[in-house]
Formats: structure tokens, C-alpha cells, sequence
């Protein structure tokens, strides 16, 4: 048996149809999705990172404005209640030490922070997503006389 010759293959070739290219296009969107999925779970796992950085700074001022309490209310009628500007203004000041963009709001019961930040990308920025924003609120009471876990 002698082996085929060069116009077999050529006929096999006219019959089937020429496909070159085929694979290396697919190949290369298969990359590109993959890249995008590698991106997703990278930069979604940076930007809860900055997430729960975010909520840390927010509780921490919110509980430094729960500090300022209205001291004439507590020794007069023995009240823990807030001073409302002064809450917000210790919120906004542990905020700016730390660095972190946010609000800061308070009343005579409650200090309410909300700190914005952003998460510069890795492997999204192939797709144009340069950075993701994420942001988390916190608030805290003045509590009187802790008697015991949670209450």
C-alpha cells in the first residue's frame, strides 16, 4: 500500500471545506472571557476588601460621635442623650483622620456615617472598567447603664 499523494490531500481539503483561522479566533475569545472572569473574581475581592475597610471606619465614627453627650442633660436628669453637633462634628473629624471620604450626621439618639470609596482595578481594566465605587453606613447610640452582652 502506497501512501496517499499530494493531490488526495488537496481533493480531501476541497471537499471539507478550509477552516484555518477557525480555532485561533475562538482561542482567542475564549481568552478574553477567561480574562474577564479572572478580573471579576480578582477585583470583586479587592473592592469587598475596601468594602469592609469602609464599614471599620464607619462604625469607629460613629462610636466616636456617640461619645458626645449632652452633659447638661446627663447631670441634670441623669440622660444620656447626644449633642447632636457635636456628634457629628467628632464623626467628621475621626473621618478625616482616617482619611475617608464620607458623611456624618447625628441627632439626640443617634450618630449615622456613611464613608464612599473606591477600588482601582486590576484585570477589569482590560474591559474598561477602571475602578469600582463602594461605600457602607454605620450608626451608634449613647446607651446608659450596660448590664450585661447586647443590651
Amino acid at each position: 500500500m502506497t501512501p496517499p499523494d499530494a493531490r488526495y490531500w488537496r481533493r480531501l481539503r476541497e471537499r471539507a471545506g478550509d477552516d484555518s483561522g477557525q480555532v485561533t479566533a475562538f482561542a482567542v475569545l475564549m481568552m478574553v472571557a477567561l480574562l474577564a472572569v479572572a478580573g471579576l473574581v480578582l477585583d470583586a475581592g479587592l473592592a469587598l476588601t475596601q468594602k469592609v475597610r469602609a464599614l471599620d471606619i464607619a462604625q469607629a465614627a460613629a462610636r466616636a460621635g456617640a461619645q458626645e453627650l449632652d452633659l447638661y442633660q446627663y447631670r441634670t436628669r441623669n440622660v444620656a442623650v447626644l449633642d447632636p453637633a457635636r456628634a457629628a462634628s467628632a464623626a467628621r473629624a475621626w473621618l478625616a483622620s482616617a482619611g475617608a471620604a464620607g458623611e456624618a450626621t447625628a441627632t439626640t439618639t443617634t450618630v449615622s456615617v456613611t464613608v464612599r470609596r473606591t477600588s482601582r482595578t486590576q484585570l477589569l481594566q482590560i474591559v474598561g472598567v477602571r475602578q469600582l465605587a463602594v461605600s457602607a453606613s454605620a450608626s451608634a447610640t449613647a446607651v446608659q447603664g450596660v448590664t450585661g452582652p447586647n443590651t
